[in-house]
Formats: structure tokens, sequence, C-alpha cells
């Protein structure tokens, strides 16, 4: 499988001044595996500690920060002879190991020459946890499931992929057929490693979602185990009111819909937690598409979306048939799939902010508002073919907006003031 944050790895290892850098990311997303083949393809060795598993090294930083004695049982443990030249030393859950990402800050320090790569599950809530963070110290890379671009590379259709990256829309329409159908099995299968691995290799849609099934079990189980007991619950309710929030035509979070009656204050910890862990992406509402678009986000007004498709999929027991064959039962979902779809896309773009807009006083809304590279540029996004664009006309006269983004099943095509882009080429959103 090939993951595109490899190549973001081999140029932090090739930097001058680089500092140890913490890959954040949900459970399953493939962080443990990445860091492993990065080792494996660009060092002689590595030194591998998992803090969860390895009882030994769990207080190693307690006592002190003596970088020599850290090293010396690092190697102990792995068996691996430290060399800063051609040694990847890797630490996984460092959540786990009270004063381990402190340590961190001493290396950069002290021992810059060292490669080292941290990494944790529940990294987002010990960061909040943690006083003494190194602020400045460390470098981060989010990592996130598998796009629908990288989705293509592990189907094996490379071709196709590299088509879709040199934008040949014409030649792109004549296989749209094909890119289609990936895509509807990319909402069923989504981007979680392991389903995707299984799934290239057996093609077989009950398995992945079995796989699906076992990581919302183990989702569950982290919120009782990790989670402060008094609000667990909440966690639990707010976590499965998503697909049916996502389903209405205003997909506002409402909290009220989570238990009637209930307020912000009911489920902000639970929600932070959420959101900490990289379960979910809180998407807020900007009251105008000026730049920059943080100085005009409202944030009692938002949207959630999860961390993949596949699993929204799976939470709402979305068969095979209904999404592949496009069944009229699907339509209903099929907007929440298609806008946790292209967020899930956009939110792999480095140094894009996301936001979505609507009017204070009527229902029109712009799903949402793409700030990159010093643009702002609204997106509208539509299930199927449906090329009806009168909000995102009306929001672009409005607001005199140059470019606007359409992405539905319709083919590329560009006006002067809007592009409707294949929502199967979403992923080329930041070269259009």
């Amino acid at each position: 499988m090939e993951r595109n944050a490899i190549q973001q790895l081999i140029a932090w290892k090739n930097k001058p001044g680089r500092k140890p850098l913490i890959i954040k990311g949900a459970r399953q997303v493939g962080k443990t595996w990445l860091m492993k083949e990065f080792g494996k393809r660009e060092y002689e060795q590595t030194a591998y500690i998992n803090f969860e598993s390895s009882k030994l090294l769990k207080n190693l930083f307690v006592d002190n920060f003596d970088l020599h004695r850290i090293l010396t049982a690092i190697q102990i443990e792995t068996g691996v002879q430290i060399n800063s030249d051609n040694t990847l030393i890797i630490l996984d859950e460092i959540q786990e190991a009270e004063g381990a990402i402190t340590s961190l800050k001493y290396f950069c320090e002290n021992l810059p020459q060292y490669h080292i790569l941290a990494a944790g599950s529940l990294l987002g809530i010990a960061l909040h946890q943690h006083t003494s963070f190194p602020v400045g110290k460390v470098e981060f890379l989010d990592l996130y499931p598998l796009s629908f671009t990288e989705f293509l590379a592990a189907m094996k259709q490379q071709p196709l992929l590299d088509l879709l990256r040199s934008k040949d829309w014409t030649l792109i329409k004549s296989f749209k057929e094909k890119y289609i159908q990936l895509l509807r099995q990319y909402y069923f299968i989504g981007g979680m490693p392991e389903a995707v691995s299984l799934f290239s290799l057996n093609n077989d849609f009950n398995e992945a979602r079995a796989i699906q099934k076992r990581i919302l079990l183990a989702y569950e189980q982290d919120f009782s185990k990790h989670a402060p007991m008094d609000i667990v619950p909440r966690i639990r309710m707010l976590w499965n009111s998503i697909p049916s929030q996502l389903s209405k035509e205003n997909k506002k979070f409402i909290y009220g819909a989570i238990k009637p009656g209930s307020r912000s204050k009911d489920f902000e910890l639970a929600l932070s937690w959420l959101i900490d862990c990289g379960l979910v992406h809180k998407v807020c509402r900007a009251a105008k598409p000026a730049i920059p678009l943080k100085a005009y986000e409202d944030l009692n007004a938002f949207k959630l979306f999860i961390v993949d498709v596949g699993l929204l999929a799976a939470m709402g027991d979305i068969d095979v048939r209904t999404i592949i064959d496009g069944n009229a039962i699907f339509e209903e979902f099929k907007g929440a799939l298609t806008e946790q779809y292209v967020f899930q896309q956009m939110i792999t773009i480095p140094d894009m902010a996301i936001y979505y807009w609507s009017a204070e006083k009527s229902s029109a809304e712009i799903d949402f508002l793409m700030q990159l590279n010093g643009n702002v540029i609204p997106i509208e996004v539509k299930a199927s073919e449906n090329l009806q664009a009168k909000s995102l006309k009306t929001f672009s006269q409005r607001y005199e907006m140059k470019n606007a983004i359409r992405t539905s099943m319709s083919d590329f095509r560009k006006e002067d003031w809007l592009s409707n882009l294949p929502l199967y080429a979403i992923n080329e959103i930041g070269s259009i």
C-alpha cells in the first residue's frame, strides 16, 4: 500500500534543522504501519518502541531526561545499536509514557542529529493534559484514512490515477463509468487501511464491513477505557447522532437532536474529547467569505464529520447493493456520504482552511468555503448529476466571487465564474 505521507516523511528526513516529528491521527488510520514502512525504506535499521506494550520503559522518563540513559534503554529493549546516521527511532503510543513527549524537547536541543518519530492513537487528548509540552521543538504530521487517490493506487488502478492527475478531461470523460464505480466502492469501503488492504486482495464487501464494525467497536471501547466516566454516555450519544444529523437537509449540528432539550454545555466536553482523538472533525460557519475566514468564524454554528466515509456508511448500516447500485432507498443518505467524502478529501490538502456559509435569515447555504493560496472559493456539493447551482450563483454574485466550484457526478467544465469538478477528481481541487 502506498501512502502520500511517505513523501512528506522523506522531506522531513532530508530537511536541514529537522526536529522530532509527531504523527497525529485517529486509531487505525495506519500510523504504526507508516512509521515502520518509512524506516524499512529509508534507514538501515529501526528501533521501535510501543509504550502501550513495553511495560519496562513506561517509567523511563519520570526520573530525569538523561538522553544517553534513554538511548541505552531503547537499545537494550529493541536490540538495535542506535546510530544517528542510519537509525530511525520510533516511539509509538508515546502518550502512555509519562514525560516521553517532554523528552522530545531535549532531543531537539541536545541531540538533533537523531531521527525520531512519535505517534499515539489518543495523542490529541494527551497533548491537552501535558503542562510541559515542547512548543517549537517538534514538528507535526496529520495522518488521515486513505484518500480516494490512494484508494485507486491500492486497487491497482494507477493508470486511472495518472490520467486524473494529467487533467486530460476529454480522455477522463471516456472512462467516467470506471471512476464512478470505483468511487461508489470507496463510499462503502472508505479509507481505513485494513479494510482497503483486504478488499484490494479479496474484493469482499462483507469482509470489509466486518472490519469496519470491529473498528467502530474498538472506538466504543476507547470511550469507556480512556474518557472520564461522567462523560462516556454523552460521548456515545453524540457519536451515534452524527449519521442522522448529516442526513438532514440542513447539516448544521443541533444539540437538541441528540436528546430533546439538550444544550451545548451538556455536550461540550464530549465533543472536545471526540475531536481530540481524531474521530470527529468540526467545520464552523463563516459569516462572510473574506480573508482570513478565521476572522469571520461563528463558533456556535458548525457541522460535524467523522473520520471516514466507510465508517459512516457502516454506522448507518447502508448495505453494499444500496450504494453500488444506487438504489432509491439510498437517496436520503446519499448527500451525507457525498459531503463526508468531499470533506475527507479536502482535509488532506496542506494549508487549506475549511468552513461553510449559511444565511442568517434564510435557508441559503454553501456546503464549503475553501481558503487556499490567499483565495476564498465557495464549493457546492451535489450527490448526482444535478447541474443546478442557484444558491451558488446568488452567493457568488452577492459577494463578487471570481471563482466557484460545483462538484458532482457530471463531467469537468469551466464557465466564466464556475468550474464543475467531478466528485472522483475532487483531490485535484487545489490545482484547478
